[in-house]
């Protein structure tokens, strides 16, 4: 395919663009008056989606753009390489519970992954749970899915239609049928399983007739379901009517004997409590963190007490020990201090913590002992995103995935006594990662800081300044942008194509700190980064403004 083919939009003909007739849009007089400032709104009549004028007009609007799209003369090769390069084998990593390894997999079109199992990693899978024959339409999803302590049962939600709205069912994992029970109304929910018998979870107080598909979510509530019970039957083991729009979620360390509840008002900040389910004296929640100014999150049970991974005095987190009986920060042990990198996720498994933090937008894990020793760094292919660090204390081995912009997700067997990282199984993408250099680069924005930018090219680049080069940023809600794989890049690079991803502020790729330095009154930093990043990429010839999007 030549080079001529390099971008989707960025480069069409220009004979193209002057055959473009636009569908004229209406303009009506509709004027706001915000404290003596008029404010024209002309286009108003276009917020009702439901009205015949609004349909008339995408519709003349889809006719113009589907008719310009028809007419690029290399489009069907476009889109047959980049069917070829989506149509891979996607797999999930496996872990184990029970007697079986549990895995997904895609063939490479599906619009759904399958569940699969074996017995032992060398057994013959068997499909456990296949999302695509939920309905014939393909509009039913798989939610969440949570397996009993042994193994026993698996509880899992769908969606229907796209909606938030999840019905729970129960699969005996031995026959793979479903019992004969049902929960509605959840949302925004998983399952915690107490043995192989019951189960936490979440759920909504059935809304009215008229009310049960508009998305007012208040007064979530925590109840308790016994396996072969009906829903009604369930007992309410937490509600705060007194605070209707806090959401909370329910999980128990893995030894079962803290069932732990995390509140929260929104996107961040949460408090956390706890119910110590082997103190018969203890009859309801306890707090354990209060407030909502801090990010806490209990990472296991030991010896009664709990280990907490937290951002109290600590930006960037750390991990610290706390009495349940006891919580007040004064008695508080920090077993992990924070580091310079903020810790972006705590994982458990073989008696040992996974810590994985960012460096500099990139995954760097480390293996601790519970009391905060230091055992090594696992080591990873390169710069990237790694995820899956961790498993029950009684196995010795879990499964990671690593992946980067020239990496296709690929799956590592970690040894947790050895520190051993073996290949288990690489993805085969149609096309050759070794064609392709990534780096990484730190721009100046316009007050000096110090910006991380990945870019990805074919070998043997010319700065010309005239390579065509497409730019990617987030920059907000505390999101980091990490390294991570896309086929319909790689097409753009095979054409010559540079691209840039952009760590900009607002995302949490340097912890809290950064995440403010993006929002609110200082906004504005996250379009300077961008708009630095984009000087820099012309200044040292990579492109021009003419071939920059």
């Amino acid at each position: 395919m030549k080079r001529f083919l390099f971008a989707l939009s960025l480069f069409i003909p220009f004979w193209l663009q002057a055959q473009i007739q636009y569908p004229v849009a209406k303009k009506e007089n509709v004027v706001d008056d915000y404290n003596g400032v008029k404010v024209q709104d002309p286009y108003r009549w276009l917020e009702d989606d439901n009205s015949e004028e609004t349909k008339t007009w995408v519709q003349k609007q889809n006719q113009v753009t589907f008719d310009y799209l028809s007419k690029i003369p290399y489009r069907e090769k476009i889109r047959k390489r980049l069917e070829q390069m989506w149509n891979y084998p996607k797999y999930g990593a496996p872990f184990r519970k029970g007697d079986f390894y549990y895995f997904t997999k895609n063939d490479g079109l599906q619009n759904q992954a399958v569940w699969y199992r074996q017995k032992g990693l060398a057994g013959k899978p068997e499909v456990f749970i296949d999302p695509n024959k939920f309905s014939d339409d393909g509009t039913v999803s798989l939610g969440e899915i949570n397996f009993s302590l042994n193994g026993k049962y698996a509880a899992y939600t769908i969606q229907k239609s796209g909606s938030d709205w999840q019905e729970g069912y129960i699969v005996d994992v031995a026959t793979k049928k479903l019992l004969d029970e049902k929960l509605q109304w959840l949302k925004f929910t998983g399952f915690s399983w107490k043995g192989d018998e019951a189960f936490y979870y979440g759920r909504f107080p059935a809304p009215k007739d008229e009310d049960a598909l508009k998305g007012k979510n208040i007064n979530q509530q925590v109840f308790y379901h016994k396996v072969g019970t009906n829903q009604s039957e369930d007992k309410l083991i937490y509600e705060d009517k007194d605070h209707p729009q806090r959401f909370a979620a329910v999980g128990l360390t893995e030894d079962q004997r803290f069932l732990i509840l995390n509140t929260s008002e929104g996107t961040s900040g949460g408090e956390i409590w706890f119910w110590d389910t082997r103190d018969p004296s203890q009859a309801k929640f306890g707090l354990l963190i209060p407030g909502f100014a801090t990010e806490p999150n209990v990472v296991d049970n030991v010896g009664g007490k709990l280990l907490v991974q937290t951002n109290d005095g600590a930006p960037n987190y750390k991990i610290v020990l706390l009495d349940p009986t006891n919580p007040t920060k004064e008695n508080w042990t920090t077993i992990i201090p924070e580091q310079k990198e903020v810790l972006q996720n705590v994982g458990t498994g073989g008696g040992y913590l996974f810590l994985s933090y960012l460096k500099d937008a990139s995954t760097k894990t480390y293996q601790y002992t519970y009391d905060g020793k230091l055992i090594r760094e696992i080591k990873l292919p390169g710069i990237g995103t790694a995820a899956g660090f961790g498993t029950e204390k009684k196995y010795s081995e879990f499964f990671y995935t690593f992946t980067s912009y020239n990496y296709p997700p690929t799956i590592f067997k970690y040894n947790i006594t050895t520190g051993q990282s073996a290949l288990f199984r690489k993805t085969e993408v149609k096309f050759k990662p070794e064609d392709y250099d990534v780096k990484q680069v730190f721009i100046t924005s316009k007050d000096g800081t110090k910006v991380p930018v990945f870019l990805t090219y074919k070998k043997g680049l010319v700065l010309n300044g005239n390579n065509p080069t497409l730019m990617y940023g987030y920059g907000g809600f505390n999101v980091p942008t990490t390294p991570n794989f896309n086929p319909s890049v790689i097409f753009f690079l095979e054409q010559g194509g540079v691209y840039a991803n952009v760590c900009m502020r607002g995302g949490s790729e340097y912890g809290e700190e950064w995440h403010k330095t993006g929002m609110m009154d200082k906004k504005q930093n996250v379009f300077d980064d961008f708009i630095s990043a984009a000087e820099c990429l012309m200044n040292n010839k990579y492109t021009n403004s003419g071939k920059l999007a």
